[in-house]
């Protein structure tokens, strides 16, 4: 009975394949204290979030907008954050140990006290203030691509 319509030979196949994680949408939400810890959260939108001290351990923030977003004290160790937009966003005491951040875009983000041993910053984009400020507490190497902190940041 399959394949008798394209469209049903799409369902009928649907079972076969592996699950995709669907992008969300969170513009502007608050979002405070909220556990998203181990979800695909791929190419999903947190613009102007409010999520200070949410868990994002990790989860997979591949290609996630960040963008004006409030993530002061937020979780993010081990987290995915390759490609992702965080420009403009509040990362005031977050916590990226062993985060990956490799292609992130993030000029105007703000860092400031944040735990970033074993981070991996590779072809970030940051202001040079903050890059200073980063490389005042670098260290440690990230578990993941066994690159060190310090190098990728360029410090």
């Amino acid at each position: 009975m399959c394949g008798v319509v394209l469209s049903l030979s799409l369902i009928c196949l649907s079972g076969l394949l592996p699950s995709i994680a669907l992008a969300e949408d969170y513009n502007r939400e608050f979002l405070v204290n909220r556990d998203f810890s181990g979800k695909d959260l791929t190419d999903s939108s947190f613009t102007k979030a409010n999520m200070r001290g949410s868990n994002l351990s990790n989860t997979n923030l591949r290609g996630v907008s960040f963008f004006g977003a409030n993530l002061e004290d937020a979780n993010l160790e081990s987290a995915n954050l390759s490609t992702a937009t965080l420009d403009s966003a509040r990362m005031v005491g977050a916590n990226l140990k062993n985060a990956v951040l490799e292609g992130a875009f993030a000029f105007n983000t703000k860092f400031n006290n944040a735990v970033i041993e074993g981070a991996d910053f590779t072809d970030v984009l940051l202001r040079e203030d903050m890059q200073d400020i980063l490389c005042q507490n670098a260290s440690g190497t990230n578990p993941t691509t066994g690159r060190e902190t310090r190098e990728t940041l360029g410090c």
